[in-house]
C-alpha cells in the first residue's frame, strides 16, 4: 500500500440557524484548521439554487480562502465549466494564480451542479454538454499558454501561468476524458460511489501521458467524520444522512443538528438508498478510520484522498480534521 496525501473538499455548509456569513468563516476557519495540520489542497464546489450549500460563486470564495491562508492550495472541486464561458473562467484564475503565485487548482467538471431548471438558468445547453466540455478545457489551455499571446482573443490575467487542471467526475465518462486529455483525475466518491471501481481502472489502463502529467494522478473524495470515540462519531454523522435524506426528497433545506435515531426520520428504503451513496463515508474513533482508509487504499491505491466532511458542530468539525490527520499518519509508519 503506497502512501497518499490528503485534502479537504468545502461545500460552504450552511447550518440551520446560522447564516451564510457564519458559513464562510466557518469555512476560513477549516482551511486555517487543515493548513496548520499539513492538508495539501482544500478544494470548494459550485452549486446553485441549494439553501445547504453557499459555493455558488465559487472563484470569489477561493479568493476569500486563500486570502486567509499562507501555503495550502485552494481550488474548485470543481468549476462547472459549461455553466461559464472558457474565457471567464481563465480569467478569473488568471487573476486568483496572480494574487496567490503557486496555490491555485482548477477542477473542472460537466454535470450542472443544480436542478434541471436553474441549469436553464445558467444558459446551459444540455444537448451539446458532452461535446462542450472537452473543447472547453482545450480552449482553457490554450488561453493559458504562452502561445496564445499573438490571438485574437487573450485571458489576462492568465496567459502564460501554471494553473493545474484536474477532471472531475462521477461517472466513467470523466475517466475517459481525463485518460485521453493526459490530466489528473478526480472521482465524487462521497456522493456517487457506484462506478468508482470502474472510473479509475478506465483512467489507468488508457492515461494517456502529456506535457501536464507524464503519469496518472488519482484523487479520490470520501466522507469522513471522525470523534474521540466511535458512539460520538455515529451520532454526529446524522447530519450527514439527514441531508442525503433531503436530496432524496428534493428538499434542500439547511443542514441540521444531529439526532439520536436516525430510524425515526428516514424509512427503510430510504435508508437503503442513503447508504448505498455514502459507501465511502469512513466514520469512527482514530482506530477505526486508521482501518477503514487502510481497506481502501489497499483495494484502490489513489494518489490522494479529499475529505468532506458535514458535521454540524464546527469545533467538532476542526476536530474530526485532526482526527483523521492522526489516523493517516499512523498509517504511514506501519
Amino acid at each position: 500500500m503506497k502512501n497518499f496525501e490528503i485534502s479537504v473538499l468545502d461545500l460552504a455548509p450552511v447550518k440551520q440557524g446560522k447564516s451564510i456569513h457564519d458559513t464562510f468563516q466557518d469555512s476560513l476557519s477549516l482551511a486555517n484548521h487543515a493548513e496548520s495540520l499539513g492538508y495539501k489542497r482544500f478544494w470548494l464546489a459550485e452549486h446553485h439554487n441549494m439553501e445547504s450549500i453557499a459555493s455558488s460563486a465559487t472563484s470569489v470564495l477561493i479568493g476569500f480562502i486563500a486570502n486567509g491562508t499562507k501555503t495550502i492550495r485552494v481550488g474548485s472541486g470543481g468549476i462547472m465549466l459549461p455553466n461559464h464561458s472558457s474565457l471567464i473562467i481563465a480569467e478569473q484564475f488568471g487573476t486568483l494564480e496572480s494574487l496567490f503565485p503557486g496555490r491555485i487548482d482548477l477542477g473542472l467538471g460537466r454535470a450542472p451542479g443544480t436542478d434541471g431548471l436553474t441549469a436553464q438558468a445558467l444558459g446551459r445547453n444540455p444537448a451539446i454538454i458532452n461535446e462542450q466540455f472537452p473543447r472547453q478545457i482545450l480552449e482553457l489551455q490554450r488561453y493559458f499558454s504562452k502561445e496564445n499571446a499573438d490571438a485574437m482573443v487573450r485571458a489576462i490575467p492568465g496567459e502564460g501561468l501554471d494553473i493545474p487542471l484536474y477532471i472531475l467526475g462521477s461517472s466513467t465518462d470523466s475517466a475517459w476524458l481525463a485518460a485521453e486529455l493526459g490530466l489528473p483525475y478526480a472521482f465524487a466518491g462521497h456522493f456517487a460511489p457506484e462506478q468508482m471501481e470502474m472510473a479509475f481502472k478506465i483512467y489507468r489502463e488508457h492515461f494517456q501521458p502529456s506535457e501536464y502529467s507524464d503519469k496518472p494522478y488519482i484523487i479520490a473524495c470520501v466522507n469522513g467524520v471522525a470523534a474521540e470515540t466511535s458512539e460520538e462519531a455515529h451520532k454526529i454523522s446524522t447530519t450527514l444522512f439527514q441531508a442525503f435524506i433531503n436530496i432524496v426528497r428534493n428538499d434542500r433545506k439547511p443542514f441540521a443538528p444531529p439526532v439520536d435515531d436516525m430510524d425515526e426520520i428516514w424509512s427503510p428504503m430510504e435508508k437503503s438508498m442513503v447508504l448505498q451513496k455514502l459507501r465511502y463515508t469512513f466514520i469512527g474513533d482514530q482506530a477505526e478510520i486508521k482501518e477503514k482508509l487502510k481497506d481502501f487504499q489497499e483495494k484502490f491505491n489513489v494518489d490522494e484522498l479529499m475529505i468532506n466532511s458535514h458535521i454540524y458542530d464546527h469545533q467538532k468539525r476542526l476536530r474530526s480534521y485532526e482526527i483523521i490527520r492522526e489516523a493517516v499518519n499512523s498509517l504511514s509508519k506501519t
